[in-house]
């Protein structure tokens, strides 16, 4: 399906290669590449600038929630831009959506995270709760305890901490990262544990992994353990069943602090607004959260922190002493209003019911293409889903990174209708939450004609000598 946009593609192509340095781009082909332009978009569907249509399997970055064109948003948007567009949220300062967006936010928190420090998107706020921690052992008389423990392939940002806290290799190049204080567990992935090794036997490692660290260190020394339920960027890497709270009970025994990273499994990814309780059994110290918090209409990122870390730098003795961290745009008045009328449309259409009602479905149509001689592991959770493809699935054999196996799959794709993240090996789902089970099967259907058509070619070229689909 196609419309009739009066873009000139060519034109566009020039003027960004002239001008724009994008996120993440291949620097070898910044001035030369094709580019995708998106250029309209309409519920769960986006157009190019040629008015070609796909079926945003992306989600725009795992956070378009509620799909696209939302009438009521913009509205809601507009409104509050003629009102009062932006005010500083510095000291005593705030405005009337801040509050009522931090008052909603915090009756869906687990435990006592009652209260809510407003960021402009995911990095700024796991930034945030990272120097809060970091101010939090300083107020009570534990300096030393400054060490973070975080995970290889987990991803939490691109600010100086946030980037040395993430653990993607790809991303590590050429750039400089904290790392006195800065410690990297490996990677809890099923799919890559040791030969012979049960799941139940590989949880009881990863474990052990996070409490032979913090004794390696000194419990004395460390603040706290970061993770997402998931390990969105890394690949949607679902650990072991009972890990999370595992780990929680590893911290807790040790007065490590646990930071649970819902930058993308907030807001109705995995069914819940946040899953760290419902979904993992898990009421951590902190949370971070952006993303979906306004289905990306507009910036917003917030941290959630407890009441008795709260209660602790808020007594009588912390007359003049300050948090000295935040944004210009923190707690901005637009983005704050976006987020309530995101929350009144996803309560309104119970959203979170709708994808713990398909995810099931969802997961069950792209497991379907494991039959694929190059699909090694379908793997995800609800609305979050990774295909990770190797050059033999009996030995795992990774793809070749010359390949660029991702970006061939993607080039396939959209073609026939479908948006996915290319990720080197790794091919990523994150669909808007609105998804229908005829765009689920829309999706499968693309992206196995695509895994056909790229495994065609390899044996063409000579590079893959196993048998076709």
């Amino acid at each position: 399906m196609t419309r009739n946009l009066q873009f000139d593609t060519a034109a566009l192509t020039e003027q960004d290669h002239a001008h724009i340095i994008h996120p993440w781009i291949d620097l070898g082909q910044a001035k030369t590449q094709d580019l995708l332009i998106v250029a309209e978009s309409e519920g769960a569907y986006i157009y190019d600038s040629d008015g070609h249509r796909m079926l945003d399997g992306m989600g725009g970055m795992w956070c378009v929630q509620i799909g696209y064109g939302r009438n009521e948003m913009a509205e809601a948007i507009a409104e509050q831009v003629r009102r009062m567009a932006y005010y500083s949220p510095f000291g005593k300062i705030s405005t009337p959506p801040a509050i009522e967006f931090a008052t909603r936010i915090a009756k869906y928190a687990p435990g006592d995270l009652k209260h809510v420090f407003f960021t402009t998107g995911g990095s700024t706020a796991v930034d945030s709760a990272l120097r809060f921690v970091q101010f939090y052992f300083g107020f009570t008389g534990k300096p030393s305890k400054r060490h973070i423990i975080t995970r290889e392939y987990a991803y939490h940002g691109s600010t100086y901490l946030t980037a040395s806290v993430s653990g993607k290799p790809a991303d590590r190049a050429y750039l400089k990262f904290e790392t006195e204080t800065v410690h990297h567990l490996p990677v809890p992935n099923p799919y890559r544990r040791p030969e012979g090794m049960t799941e139940a036997e590989f949880c009881d490692k990863c474990v052990a992994d996070l409490e032979n660290k913090i004794l390696e260190l000194g419990p004395d020394n460390v603040a706290c353990f970061i993770a997402e339920p998931l390990l969105a960027s890394g690949g949607v890497i679902v650990p072991p069943k009972g890990y999370q709270r595992r780990t929680l009970e590893v911290c807790r025994k040790y007065g490590v602090l646990y930071i649970s990273d819902e930058v993308v499994t907030g807001f109705g990814r995995l069914g819940e607004i946040f899953a760290s309780e419902p979904v993992f059994d898990l009421v951590p110290d902190i949370i971070t959260t952006a993303k979906g918090l306004t289905s990306g209409y507009v910036p917003l990122g917030a941290f959630l922190v407890s009441d008795r870390l709260y209660d602790a730098v808020t007594v009588p003795e912390a007359k003049g002493k300050y948090f000295t961290n935040g944004f210009t745009y923190s707690a901005h008045p637009v983005s704050c209003a976006a987020g309530l009328k995101n929350l009144d449309i996803i309560e309104r259409e119970n959203l979170c019911q709708h994808v713990r009602d398909i995810g099931p479905y969802f997961m069950k149509k792209f497991r379907e293409l494991a039959d694929l001689p190059l699909v090694g592991d379908v793997r995800g959770s609800h609305l979050m889903l990774c295909l990770e493809f190797v050059k033999d699935k009996k030995t795992k054999e990774p793809m070749p990174a010359e390949w660029n196996f991702g970006n061939r799959i993607i080039n396939e794709t959209m073609p026939r209708g479908l948006l996915a993240r290319p990720m080197g090996h790794l091919v990523v789902l994150s669909p808007p939450l609105i998804i229908t089970k005829a765009q689920i099967d829309e999706a499968a259907e693309a992206l196995r004609g695509a895994i056909n058509a790229v495994t065609d070619s390899l044996m063409r070229d000579g590079l893959w000598q196993g048998k076709a689909a």
